[in-house]
């Protein structure tokens, strides 16, 4: 057994520092997936357990050092995740409010009805005391506000509706308010008069430079090239996506071309390609140099600041950094004349990033990048040994079908590892990405980035407005093929949401075929199989009810109700995408079964009986309510009524938060979504309900409910 499992080791060894990342990444998923805080004494536990198993490390055998390397590997992810999250922690709003407040802006875009909106820090809410007032918060303007005048480090001062970032809009649903933790972003809200410039505006430091240099540069853009054409330049070289429109990026989504405005692989090594030639060609020509220079370290070295340089300005996202470490692993390995290899390139990117900001691994960004880059150096290193291949790559009669075939398995094979991410995480599949890719991606390569290159090293001498007019051409065409393949009939399809660990099962079953030398990597196939399977049986809520009350969605056979056409627009598009439905919240309005009248709405649901909300104030016949329905939502009642009734008042929604209630054979069921303890969600309270609140009804009379 023991030669077995050295032999297994032996056969693994070359592969091993790849597992580095997944299993710290393990430890990072287990820490967001517990019930509650990991608390002082339990993280210190688990230092005191990483110490003691550093030191039987080296006492181990190879198969139980191996397993022991793996554990604390995933501890240590999981202990770093709780540090983390206690040092951003910065304070929250607690309720909504109407408030005067001033800040500094470090950050620029605009919102889904197109309002400018500002990040601020340095921010005072007065009312509040300076031990209240959040870190940072953001704030959607009166479109009465200008764009232009709104400048990096300006100091803003104004009032606003302001309220703590919102929990899931259902049960497991995205939790915006955990991911504005890690971003110390303590309050969001919006203005209805004109926000005014204040004294002490401050533009010092380096994250104020990246950040006026991002702006200045998307400006030139923008006036060297007119229009959305400028705006998707400015978006994919400097990182500001806010002139983009919704009607562009709506098309860009539905054909898949979307992941071309995040800055990311193709961007950050067509700039390094570009800089790399410039340099190594340019110092050739002086022939003194060429013979007692290095010239290609010297030209990997300064194309690795440039690299640098670009990361900064374009704002440091996920897919960017992954770019620049294995880029950096690549351009380090030419100045040290040895081979890269790229797929501990992305290991090594995937540990930086993880390490740094483990919070990144519950991002689509993230899993979408890592899943891209993973499946596509896994496939061009099969492909290699294909004798098939070598001749497409070697012989001059394939010189024309080369690129074409490069960009159609480039495409296949990262559209098919981002596929599952796509659907966790956005509910749509596109039908036609293939086609889209095919058509935009050779633009993008042969004139798109290669004249972005050209026109970056001209800016400096103000000659490069030919460049970017050529660019703009290319960006057309690209908009063009976005636009058609948007149109075509069938674009995407909806796909009701899956639960985390089908997206986990799958993401283990890809990796072990990946990642697994010889035979035994066709065992991933299992937990794919599994994940796909939990999937499918995964069921929707009959019932789904808004964290404030005043919305609330019914399944049916032909989609789901909602009960009313506005208001609550981030929860109700959030429903309907996590069914599948691609129906606007105006159309799941208008489905009818309803019956509404002044202040009420009723509904008959198969095998619970008589929904009834009622929004008013008054529950002067809150028991005769309770008695004649199933389920009674009055989100202005303090008081639960006496009756047999499930009863959603404002008391159960403050603990609860969002609710999703389910028919059952065995009766009613009803989960909130609120998970009280984490950091995120606040200390639980003395009376705070259970995560899951269960509520058993007899089969004679659904209306006839008990707490289980």
């Amino acid at each position: 057994m023991g030669d077995a499992i050295a032999a297994l080791v032996e056969a693994q060894r070359p592969r091993l520092a790849l597992w580095v990342p997944v299993f710290y990444a393990f430890g990072i998923a287990t820490y967001f997936a517990v019930p509650s805080e990991p608390g002082g004494g339990l993280l210190a536990s688990l230092g005191a357990v990483l110490l003691l198993g550093a030191a039987m490390l080296f006492r181990a055998p190879p198969g139980a050092r191996l397993l022991l390397v793996g554990a604390m590997l995933a501890g240590t992810g999981f202990g770093a995740t709780a540090l983390r999250a206690r040092l951003v922690a910065a304070p929250v709003l607690s309720h909504e409010m109407t408030v005067s407040l001033e800040g500094r802006i470090i950050g620029l875009d605009r919102s889904a009805s197109e309002r400018p909106r500002v990040l601020l820090d340095r921010v005072v809410l007065f009312g509040l005391e300076p031990e209240e007032t959040p870190a940072r918060v953001r704030v959607s303007l009166d479109l009465s506000t200008p764009w232009d005048s709104l400048k990096p480090g300006m100091r803003l001062i104004g009032q606003a509706r302001m309220s703590p970032p919102s929990g899931p809009a259902e049960p497991r649903g995205f939790d915006f308010r955990r991911l504005a933790w890690f971003e110390r972003l303590g309050a969001v809200g919006y203005a209805r008069t004109p926000f005014l410039e204040a004294a002490g505006g401050d533009t010092r430091g380096f994250g104020q430079l990246t950040f006026r240099l991002r702006m200045a540069l998307s400006a030139r853009i923008q006036r060297l090239i007119p229009g959305q054409n400028g705006a998707f330049a400015a978006a994919i070289l400097s990182g500001d996506r806010s002139a983009i429109s919704a009607e562009v990026n709506e098309e860009l989504r539905r054909s898949t071309l979307y992941h071309i405005v995040s800055i990311g692989g193709l961007h950050m090594s067509l700039i390094a390609a570009a800089v790399f030639a410039i340099v190594r060609y340019g110092l050739a020509l002086v022939p003194r140099l060429a013979l007692s220079w290095p010239l290609k370290k010297i030209a990997a070295m300064v194309s690795l600041a440039v690299t640098l340089a670009y990361l900064a300005v374009s704002g440091f996202d996920v897919a960017a950094q992954r770019a620049f470490v294995m880029l950096a692993a690549v351009l380090t390995a030419v100045v040290l004349d040895r081979p890269a290899l790229t797929m501990r390139s992305v290991a090594v990117a995937a540990a930086v990033i993880l390490v740094t900001e483990p919070e990144s691994l519950t991002l689509a960004g993230f899993q979408m990048s890592f899943a891209g880059a993973i499946a596509l150096i896994a496939a061009f290193e099969a492909l290699r040994q294909q004798a098939w291949w070598q001749a497409v790559g070697s012989e001059p009669r394939w010189r024309l079908v080369r690129p074409v075939l490069a960009v159609l398995v480039t495409s296949l094979v990262a559209g098919t590892a981002t596929a599952p991410y796509s659907a966790f995480h956005f509910n749509v599949l596109a039908q036609y990405g293939l086609l889209a890719n095919m058509l935009a991606m050779p633009a993008m390569g042969l004139l798109v980035m290669p004249a972005a290159a050209v026109a970056l090293a001209l800016a400096p001498i103000g000659l490069d407005g030919l460049a970017f007019t050529v660019m703009g051409w290319g960006i057309g065409y690209v908009l063009a093929v976005a636009a058609w393949v948007a149109g075509l009939g069938g674009a995407v399809v909806g796909v009701p949401a899956g639960p985390p660990a089908s997206l986990g099962l799958l993401s283990v079953g890809g990796l072990l075929i990946v990642l697994w030398a010889g035979r035994p990597r066709w065992a991933g196939l299992g937990p794919i199989a599994a994940g796909i399977a939990l999937w499918a049986m995964a069921d929707r809520p009959d019932v789904l009810i808004a964290e404030n009350g005043r919305l609330f969605g019914i399944e049916t056979p032909a989609g789901r109700i909602l009960s009313a056409a506005e208001g609550n627009g981030f929860a109700a598009a959030s429903w309907l995408e996590d069914d599948g439905d691609l129906a606007s919240q105006a159309a799941a309005y208008a489905r009818g079964g309803l019956e509404r009248r002044r202040h009420r709405i009723e509904a008959e649901i198969p095998g619970l009986g008589r929904l009834v909300y009622v929004g008013s104030r008054e529950a002067g016949t809150a028991e005769a309510e309770c008695a004649a329905a199933a389920v009674l939502i009055a989100p202005n009642w303090e008081d639960v009524p006496a009756g047999p009734c499930l009863f959603v008042g404002r008391e159960r929604l403050r603990r609860g938060g969002a609710l999703a209630v389910r028919v059952g054979e065995r009766g009613l069921l009803v989960e909130g979504a609120q998970v009280p303890g984490r950091l995120w969600t606040g200390k639980p309270s003395a009376t705070a309900a259970p995560v899951r609140i269960a509520r058993a009804c007899t089969k004679g009379s659904p209306h006839t409910c008990s707490d289980g």
